[in-house]
């Protein structure tokens, strides 16, 4: 995600601060020095990071949990709405994602009972004046846990509750009918969320449009894996696709843009091997600066991503999720290519998916119905 610091690496993991969070601070910070000066400015910004550090061992307790199953998690972003973990997939059985889900909220139940231990006691005034100053920090501390863990259980992605409930069903009903009943559940309590938010509670109407928007992307994701799950490279390559050869000048690779409709061009040398990538925006970034006989070689990604024809297509799905990925290369056995996979490919297939979800991908089947 741009514009987020990193401030730590742990177990592999990088933890990050979205310069959002640092305005919010700020903008705690002043509010409350204007209120009551600067004791209560210095215990307001003082709770806030105890609160996310707290979402912080939120996170890692999913992480750890997905960890466990052979999942991993290369960042952890903090934002004003929270911590978001960056899973390089979802869990595909309906109990680990149940146990995954339910870690980070267990983490702040343990932490508002160990404070809740450590006071002997916990004032419901201290429950209802969160924002408040001038109540015991600690105090404060154990019951914004209680009502983080209560907060992530509302059932609608992508908060954990949500995913909780999508393992429940999923477990009776199923990944796809489970995924869209917890999406429509999710978008329902996002509008009622956004109703009460019009009667003069503004926080309200952004959670809702969070959730709403969140859980949008949430249910195309889980559906997009739905329709990848057992299926391999091989079933949604591109295989009628022009290459470049590694010879060939600036002017070629023009000529090849201007008669077709890709996007990502192969370059391959003499014997049919990818050597690297030539993408439309590298194409018209040389053709602005360099002349027409430049050869491409100099303008191409290199070394090429590539892929076996038996990779499962969620790892190719997974690959393209990085910002500078924008398709991969798929080997025969001697490492000739034998076809591409990119973005576009993969919307075909949730297009197809949709009309027809039954319809069986292979390259050896009949493309009849």
């Amino acid at each position: 995600m741009r514009w987020a610091l990193t401030i730590g690496r742990f177990g592999g993991t990088a933890v990050k601060i979205h310069v959002t969070f640092l305005l919010f601070l700020a903008w705690i910070g002043l509010s409350a020095l204007q209120r009551q000066g600067i004791s209560a400015a210095r215990d307001s910004l003082v709770f806030i990071v105890l609160i996310f550090f707290c979402v912080v061992l939120h996170e890692f307790g999913h992480i750890l949990v997905a960890r466990h199953f052979g999942i991993d998690t290369p960042e952890v972003i903090l934002l004003p709405i929270g911590g978001v973990a960056s899973m390089q997939r979802l869990p595909t059985k309906p109990a680990q994602e149940l146990l995954v889900a339910i870690a980070g909220p267990a983490v702040n139940v343990v932490i508002g009972f160990l404070i809740f231990m450590l006071l002997g006691s916990l004032d419901a005034e201290q429950v209802a004046r969160l924002d408040d100053p001038n109540v015991s920090l600690l105090g404060r501390l154990a019951a914004a846990n209680i009502f983080l863990a209560v907060f992530n259980l509302i059932p609608a992605f992508p908060m954990d509750g949500g995913r909780v409930l999508h393992a429940l069903l999923a477990m009776r009903l199923g990944g796809p009918r489970a995924t869209q009943i917890a999406a429509m559940i999710g978008q329902g309590l996002a509008f009622i969320l956004g109703f009460l938010g019009l009667f003069g509670n503004p926080l309200l109407l952004f959670i809702a449009i969070f959730i709403y928007v969140a859980a949008s992307g949430e249910a195309q994701m889980s559906l997009l894996q739905e329709a990848l799950r057992g299926l391999s490279v091989a079933d949604v390559m591109e295989t009628r696709f022009t290459s470049i050869p590694i010879d060939a000048n600036l002017a070629h690779a023009v000529e090849a843009l201007l008669s077709t409709a890709q996007r990502e061009f192969p370059v391959v040398d003499t014997f049919g091997r990818p050597v690297g990538l030539f993408v439309r925006a590298d194409i018209l970034s040389a053709l602005s600066n360099h002349d027409r006989t430049a050869s491409v070689a100099s303008f191409m990604r290199s070394p090429v991503e590539s892929l076996s024809l038996t990779t499962p297509a969620l790892t190719a799905l997974d690959r393209l999720e990085g910002p500078k990925t924008s398709a991969l290369c798929v080997l025969n056995v001697d490492g000739t290519i034998a076809g591409l996979v990119d973005r576009q490919a993969i919307a075909e297939l949730m297009m197809i998916k949709a009309i027809r979800p039954d319809w069986r991908f292979s390259r050896d089947a009949s493309k009849s119905l």
